[in-house]
């Protein structure tokens, strides 16, 4: 009885995956068909896909500005590791700050919350004044756009742990920075780690405006070098590549997750 029920779970558990499999599939299917159609009303402005396909097989043999394809996507990358390691870092150790003791809350909160509305670009005049437009500039940008996703929700979970968790550690005589390390964080993690993912996203989404704005490599500085040279297939080569490596992105930052916390996967 109880292997009948267990196959029976593996079986819908496997119609499932396959019903998410072809749905995945007709949804990219959908776009293909939608791409073919908007192109053959005018390429010259959407240029087809085998005209995009030519185009990336042309990047791949001639470099732009002496740099290659991949090299351009190495750039970026870089560039968005060095700033989401910072952000990591300092955005977790604020946010669990403020979050964990209520008097620090109070006083460097409220200048937070003034700080947090404003957009990552919006920091691009007073950066360029201050630093120029080098590589620093680009990474301080992008720097201030992944790190407030981190603090918002690293103080989020820290202040929505049930505190019968924490009268549980003071009961068995834990002093304070132990049911912080023990207990606190732990039940953060999951909070946290949202914050890490929306801030991959949106470290990605930074460094490609700030290559927009003043780079001579980059994925970003593709979109800018086929916009003008009226290159519309190298503009959307970038495009594609762009959606490529978030999505990959989404997927390391899922198994970072996976990792960490364990607990999280067991249903």
């Amino acid at each position: 009885m109880v292997k009948g029920k267990k196959r029976e779970g593996v079986k819908a558990g496997n119609t499932k995956q396959i019903l998410n499999f072809a749905l995945s599939a007709c949804s990219i299917l959908l776009l293909l068909w939608v791409w073919f159609s908007v192109s053959a009303v005018n390429s010259r402005l959407i240029p087809t896909p085998a005209v995009t396909w030519e185009r990336f097989l042309l990047l791949l043999e001639k470099p732009v500005m002496r740099v290659s394809f991949g090299g351009h996507i190495l750039i970026s990358l870089r560039r968005i590791l060095l700033a989401l390691i910072a952000s990591w870092i300092i955005g977790i150790s604020f946010g669990v700050f403020i979050g964990w003791n209520k008097k620090m809350n109070a006083l460097l909160g409220s200048v937070f919350e003034l700080i947090r509305p404003i957009p990552p670009l919006a920091w691009i005049p007073l950066i360029t004044i201050c630093f120029g437009i080098g590589e620093f500039p680009k990474l301080l940008i992008v720097f201030i756009g992944a790190v407030m996703p981190v603090i918002i929700n690293s103080r989020a979970g820290m202040q929505g742990i049930e505190q019968i968790y924490l009268d549980v550690g003071i009961a068995f005589n834990g002093t304070q920075a132990q049911v912080l390390k023990e207990i606190a964080i732990p039940a953060a993690l999951p909070v946290i780690f949202a914050g890490i993912r929306t801030s991959t996203s949106v470290a990605w989404s930074v460094v490609l405006a700030a290559e927009m704005i003043g780079a001579n490599a980059g994925v970003g500085f593709l979109v800018v070098r086929g916009m003008n040279g009226d290159d519309m297939a190298l503009v959307v080569v970038a495009m594609i590549t762009i959606g490529v490596i978030g999505a990959l992105l989404s997927v390391l930052t899922s198994w970072m997750e996976r990792l960490v916390c364990p607990w999280m996967n067991i249903k």
